[in-house]
């Protein structure tokens, strides 16, 4: 998905999710690919040393790791992912991510 293509494009399209997005030095990029009222998917991709900090969500949350490794810590438990793995997170639970190395990820979130 290049830039300029919105959600619409992309719609009843098979895509290469490692294409939608890109990995930046000391960053993490993020692009959100539908909002709905009822959830949104978003991918990310994080350089290595890169992380988001523990913190809450109010709804599900399914992260499938694309591309890389990374680490989740969930509910006090340390979780190593890989490319083709995935680990659902409920409303609430405490989490956060850290790249040792880096990864894309895909995060769905489902508003119940």
């Amino acid at each position: 998905m290049t830039d300029n293509m919105n959600t619409e494009e992309i719609m009843g399209r098979a895509l290469q999710m490692n294409e939608l997005v890109a990995y930046q030095p000391g960053s993490i990029v993020s692009r959100q690919i539908i909002k709905k009222e009822t959830g949104n998917l978003t991918m990310f991709a994080f350089d290595a040393g890169q992380e988001l900090s523990e913190h809450t969500a109010p709804f599900d949350a399914l992260v499938q790791i694309i591309d890389g490794e990374a680490i989740i810590n969930l509910s006090g438990e340390t979780f190593t992912l890989k490319a083709g793995e995935g680990i659902i997170m409920p409303s609430g639970s405490v989490h956060g991510l850290k790249a040792e190395k880096r990864f894309m990820m895909l995060l769905s979130m489902i508003r119940s």
